[in-house]
């Protein structure tokens, strides 16, 4: 699918269309093109590519790879750049990630993602309603873009911070097994987004040292920006995962706990009846000389050693504290 926005400064007119729009901003030398390309043949896809915008055949390659860390790559008339953004189903830390490169010129914006792309959707809506936004410049959407982009990573993280809350009360009233798993998940999403988040640091920690060409210098205080949204979305997401682990290990600590004082029951009770049920053993054998045997109150006399031994060993641990704490 190919879809176009093209704005005429002369006429202060935009219009959408498809490829046909293609030939008329070629043909005029003020206007600016928005192309965004989905679900194209990638044949296709980088011939056109190329027949109009002369792109590097390595950056297409790079665009049209279904996974690629972000990256930017500045050409002589062009810079390419490689964001990697939440698809259209993500609405909480449990996401997925969709490829969005943008090839910004001085007369273009060309967009392409391997999967649906809800910012670039919604820059798109604004963009018609207001067209303004491509009239200031190819180089002013795209940082735009970049911006809406990364400023979905950051809800995702503080709706978390509600769950990891309930998580942490959960775990004390009625710890289960099941909110264990729910961290391990968290957890490793966690790192997954640190990890892209980090990428896209790195990527406008380098625009924003050494603008490339076909972005002004102008634009600077929105490029630093983003790159401080980012920074403090990397943050939250290394504190996130921090909290996750503590939780985690504040789980693992109360099930020793529990299992410690379940051993330690099983213990006590052990230790009481191992001595009783020796002399249960001893005496239940069947050997004629037994001379306790043919005591007229050994039994009774038995019982009494039995319940004497229970108690004294009872007696101890309770001196020592172990019945107290059990």
């Amino acid at each position: 699918m190919i879809r176009t926005l093209l704005y005429d400064p002369t006429a202060e007119q935009l219009q959408s269309g498809n490829q046909e729009l293609l030939d008329t901003w070629r043909e005029s030398a003020d206007t600016i093109l928005w192309i965004d390309c989905f679900e194209l043949p990638q044949a296709e896809e980088r011939r056109l590519l190329q027949t109009y915008f002369s792109l590097h055949a390595l950056a297409i390659q790079d665009a049209q790879r279904t996974r690629h860390p972000p990256k930017v790559e500045p050409f002589e008339d062009h810079t390419f750049v490689l964001l990697k953004g939440l698809d259209a189903e993500t609405q909480d830390i449990n996401f997925g990630t969709i490829q969005i490169a943008i090839f910004v010129g001085e007369r273009f914006v060309v967009t392409r993602h391997t999967g649906e792309s809800p910012s670039i959707d919604k820059l798109w809506s604004q963009t018609e309603a207001k067209p303004q936004l491509l009239a200031s410049g190819a180089d002013f959407l795209s940082v735009r873009l970049a911006s809406i982009v990364v400023n979905r990573y950051l809800p995702i993280l503080l709706a978390l911070e509600n769950r990891l809350d309930d998580l942490e009360e959960e775990m004390i009233a009625h710890p289960r097994d099941a909110l264990l798993a729910e961290l391990v998940r968290h957890k490793a999403n966690l790192k997954k987004l640190r990890r892209i988040v980090t990428y896209h640091v790195q990527l406008f920690q380098e625009i924003k040292t050494s603008i490339p060409a076909g972005i002004r210098d102008q634009l600077r205080h929105e490029i630093t920006d983003v790159y401080e949204h980012l920074e403090r979305t990397m943050s939250l997401a290394g504190l996130y995962y921090e909290l996750a682990s503590d939780l985690m290990d504040g789980y693992i600590t109360m099930a020793s706990h529990r299992l410690n004082h379940i051993v330690k029951v099983l213990t006590i009770v052990t230790t009481v009846f191992v001595p009783l049920s020796f002399m249960a053993g001893l005496y239940g054998m069947n050997f004629v000389n037994m001379p306790e045997l043919q005591m007229r109150y050994g039994y009774f006399v038995l019982l009494g050693i039995m319940a004497t031994t229970g108690a004294g060993i009872l007696l101890a641990l309770y001196r020592k504290g172990w019945l107290k704490k059990a």
